[in-house]
């Protein structure tokens, strides 16, 4: 980023670099083309000719040496506090007797400033990344939901109706567990969401083997290749099926790279995490359904709106599909 004042742009400073030293223009007169004092055409006059094109690129501001800065040892103390006991700037400073506006830059100069901005298990800062184009990552997981009995579940019509309907409905399909007691089932859904633009695929299965998990991968990568995306590196949990050598083979022979997350680190894959959070607030338990089959239409509509419509403040409160570039009729 240039310096505010900055009276030139880095190929200004070129231009007038090359006037002085290569072309043999006189100082005053290559200051007065291009607006700048004498001292100002000098000055970039000698970088160029001591360090090339890369002199002419802004330097930092910052002083070569503060002595009134704070020491650090006492900043390791500071971010030693932060980040084992999560205690703020007045407490920190009681601690260390120094000022809590110290304090508070310190923490802001360390990134730690947000108590958000910290692991919640380890204290560790939270290292966010993103890759820098479709399809380089996706990351894939499943989520599970109680099926809907028909009539409604508990959370709209309440526990006492929610059994009798779950009564009902075993009734009608005969699922009883060893205990008779009645089993609605579950619903699996395979989710698959692109690391970089957001964009989401998923689908609902009855299970989470391995040979649905790589149906679904299949299904998932020729939806984004239509999209003119292709997928390179899949990343996943440790489950099952993702630790099967038939996941390993199916990624293989698709072309594309697996990773897993380190083993009890969801945060790892905390995309596809914050993804099922949407799903389950802008879907599985956002309205009233009267049955599963009801829940399970209304995902497709779900999904176009995630994509197409739906905000996302990770993108600059863009839809994900604005982060494809090449999406057949985008711009028709």
């Amino acid at each position: 980023m240039l310096h505010r004042n900055a009276a030139l742009t880095p190929r200004a400073r070129l231009r007038l670099a090359r006037l002085i030293i290569d072309e043999r223009w006189p100082v005053a007169r290559a200051a007065e083309r291009y607006d700048v004092s004498w001292r100002t055409a000098k000055r970039w006059a000698q970088r160029y000719a001591e360090q090339g094109e890369a002199g002419m690129q802004d330097r930092s501001s910052r002083p070569r040496h503060s002595p009134a800065r704070t020491p650090r040892p006492v900043v390791r103390k500071i971010v030693h506090l932060r980040w084992k006991q999560r205690l703020g700037p007045v407490q920190i400073g009681g601690r260390l007797g120094v000022p809590a506006s110290t304090v508070h830059a310190v923490l802001t100069r360390c990134r730690l400033s947000r108590l958000s901005h910290l692991d919640r298990v380890t204290g560790e800062p939270v290292r966010r990344y993103e890759h820098d184009r479709p399809g380089a990552m996706l990351h894939v997981d499943v989520t599970k939901y109680g099926s809907i009995p028909d009539g409604g579940g508990w959370r709209y019509v309440g526990r006492v109706q929610g059994r009798r309907n779950r009564e009902a409905t075993a009734g009608r399909t005969g699922a009883r567990s060893k205990t008779y007691e009645p089993q609605i089932g579950t619903a699996f859904v395979h989710t698959a969401i692109d690391d970089h633009s957001r964009v989401a695929y998923a689908e609902i299965r009855d299970d989470e083997k391995a040979a649905t998990a790589i149906d679904v991968l299949r299904n998932a990568v020729a939806w984004f290749a239509a999209r003119g995306v292709t997928v390179e590196r899949v990343l996943s949990d440790n489950g099952s099926a993702y630790k099967s050598f038939a996941w390993r083979d199916a990624c293989t022979e698709l072309g594309i790279r697996p990773k897993k997350t380190r083993p009890y680190r969801p945060q790892t894959n905390g995309k596809v995490e914050r993804f099922h959070r949407t799903l389950t607030d802008g879907w599985a338990i956002a309205r009233f359904y009267n049955s599963e089959q009801a829940r399970r239409k209304a995902l497709p509509a779900f999904l176009h709106h995630y994509n197409h419509h739906r905000p996302h403040s990770a993108i600059g409160g863009l839809p994900p599909i604005t982060r494809l570039t090449n999406v057949p009729g985008q711009h028709t």
